[in-house]
């Protein structure tokens, strides 16, 4: 299949009737090429600021005298900001271009994550992240958007690559931080730092592709006639995939934040749990890619959301009741089930027909979706903190994936939210 194998450049294409296109081609290429490079450092630089903190917990809480509720408040600061800064995406889209804002984020990722450890304090350690979270936030949104623009007719293995690159970033920053700060001197502030370099790289590429105008008119090239008064909020498949994407949210910011800590807490070394934690994410990377690729082949995408569902229920359970005897279970079953993320991406690039449609769905279902997610980590937290054991908390989380389950499926019906939103007259 040749159009797998060599990316087509779907951004419209500059129209002069001196230009041959032989003498575009290659640019072109070049272009793409230089495009999927981006993206897939982007999607590296996507969670690293948070599972790297999540691995350095307990160290951060002594270093700066942090309660439990405070701890359970900084897990929430990323889907805050990720509901704050990413609704901004979509207009910051349309007037800088999708390439500027997420060289623009790649850099406040890099700025925040090298500020941050050395504030002195939980306020400036909480800004500072909020700096690398707002980045972070607006590449989140752009991906998609950028995805189907440029590769419409690849966007399952295209949302599956730099979906396997964000669990492969996720699972590094979770497995290498503990033993990396150990090898920098045990300075929990250097371990913590060290994450900057990776954003800075992902810098390189987007500075490229803006300053060469490859990347801008992602959004704002060919949209204006699509923009025909879409309201997101009338279609009722729009809010079962932003509610389906704050409970997986939920699931997976809760998991970053604390499952390292309950298997600490279970018994396990501080580096085991790590690697645990590093486990969970890792499943991400080969099944990012698949699962993607296999719910573009279906008409419903229900069964997986089940099938993922299932899996969590299973990891739930086991914590519950034997957090150390089976924890590596644990880790995979919780990791294959955090994989509902992909497929929350993949289905707001197939819930929408247009560019435009499918700015404004990924700005709402992941903006109302993180806000959704808020009150679980911190209220995890507070569980903790007031119950004495993680009991009540690993309940409240099989609970949650029940009503995921429920609107995941009708998230997944085969229908786009054109169809449910167009105003009246709209064709």
């Amino acid at each position: 299949m040749a159009s797998e194998e060599t990316p087509t450049m779907t951004q419209p294409p500059i129209r002069t009737e001196s230009a041959p296109e032989a003498k575009t081609a290659p640019t072109r290429a070049w272009a793409v090429r230089l495009m999927i490079v981006g993206i897939v450092l982007a999607a590296l630089n996507l969670r690293p600021a948070i599972t790297s903190l999540g691995a350095l917990l307990e160290e951060v809480r002594d270093g700066l005298g942090m309660s439990g509720s405070v701890a359970g408040l900084l897990t929430s600061v990323p889907p805050l900001c990720f509901a704050i800064f990413g609704v901004m995406a979509p207009r910051l889209a349309r007037r800088f271009g999708p390439g500027a804002v997420v060289c623009a984020g790649m850099a406040a990722i890099a700025a925040g994550l090298v500020i941050r450890p050395f504030t002195g304090s939980t306020v400036g350690f909480l800004v500072a992240s909020g700096l690398a979270l707002m980045g972070i936030a607006v590449s989140n949104v752009l991906m998609p958007v950028i995805v189907k623009r440029w590769f419409p007719d690849r966007v399952g293995s295209m949302t599956g690559l730099y979906s396997m690159a964000l669990a492969l970033g996720t699972s590094l920053a979770a497995a290498v931080t503990v033993p990396m700060t150990d090898a920098l001197g045990g300075n929990w502030k250097t371990g913590l730092a060290v994450w900057a370099a990776l954003a800075v790289a992902a810098v390189v590429p987007w500075v490229t592709l803006v300053r060469e105008r490859g990347a801008e008119g992602g959004i704002t090239a060919g949209t204006s006639q699509q923009d025909n008064g879409l309201r997101i909020t009338r279609s009722r498949t729009a809010w079962a995939l932003a509610v389906f994407f704050g409970l997986q949210a939920t699931a997976a910011y809760i998991t970053m934040g604390w499952m390292a800590q309950i298997f600490r807490d279970a018994g396990v070394s501080a580096g085991t749990a790590g690697v645990l934690l590093a486990v969970t994410m890792a499943m991400g990377v080969p099944l990012a890619f698949v699962i993607p690729r296999l719910a573009t082949r279906l008409p419903s995408q229900g069964p997986i959301v089940v099938a993922l569902g299932v899996c969590g229920l299973a990891g739930y359970a086991g914590l519950y009741l034997a957090p150390s005897g089976g924890a590596w279970a644990w880790a995979v079953l919780l990791g294959i089930s955090n994989c509902a993320f992909p497929l929350a991406l993949t289905m707001v690039g197939m819930r929408a027909r247009t560019g435009t449609g499918v700015a404004k769905l990924s700005a709402f279902a992941q903006s109302t979706g993180y806000l959704i997610s808020i009150p679980g980590p911190l209220l995890v937290g507070v569980l903790y903190q007031h119950s004495g054991g993680w009991g009540v908390p690993i309940a409240l989380m099989a609970a949650l994936m029940v009503p995921q389950i429920v609107v995941g499926v009708i998230a997944g019906r085969n229908r786009t939210v054109e169809d449910e939103a167009a105003p009246a007259g709209a064709v």
